[in-house]
């Protein structure tokens, strides 16, 4: 299987693009994991969207970049989804690097911060996010706080 992916900004997403988005988001955090949160919490609107697509078109993966100073001083990312069929192809690492790429050109010398499930940090050090903060619960999950120079 293959992973297509683009980003784009929320106000060139279109209808279908972005409920497709919210869809899959809805079916990995709430459904799947069992989370209660609200996950339209006000960012999405000014943020960029990475979307992968399988070979169909069909939108498999998703996560939403936000611009420095949104949430955090760095840029960040974060709501890494990807549909449950769809995984241990080694999408999670083409979406961090593609994201990474992205944030070092869009927003040179930014760096990146991201909220990390416990469980994910090796997997986002290979990427090069280093941990800088304790553990702290997030919607009952174990999470730490990550960086990442991408300079």
């Amino acid at each position: 299987m293959s992973l297509s992916l683009e980003i784009k900004h929320y106000k060139d997403c279109s209808l279908d693009e972005f409920h497709d988005i919210i869809s899959l988001r809805i079916e990995i955090f709430s459904v799947e994991q069992e989370v209660f949160y609200n996950d339209l919490d006000g960012y999405d609107k000014d943020s960029y969207h990475l979307i992968g697509r399988d070979l169909s078109g069909k939108i498999i993966a998703t996560a939403r970049i936000l611009k420095p100073g949104a949430k955090y001083d760095k840029a960040a990312f974060g709501r890494v989804v990807i549909d449950k069929p769809s995984r241990g192809n080694g999408y999670g690492h083409e979406m961090v690097k593609f994201m990474n790429n992205f944030i070092t050109e869009k927003f040179p010398k930014a760096g990146c911060k991201i909220s990390a499930m416990l469980y994910l940090k090796s997997f986002y050090e290979t990427h090069g996010y280093v941990k800088t903060s304790g553990v702290y619960p997030d919607c009952g999950i174990d999470h730490i706080d990550m960086e990442a120079n991408l300079s």
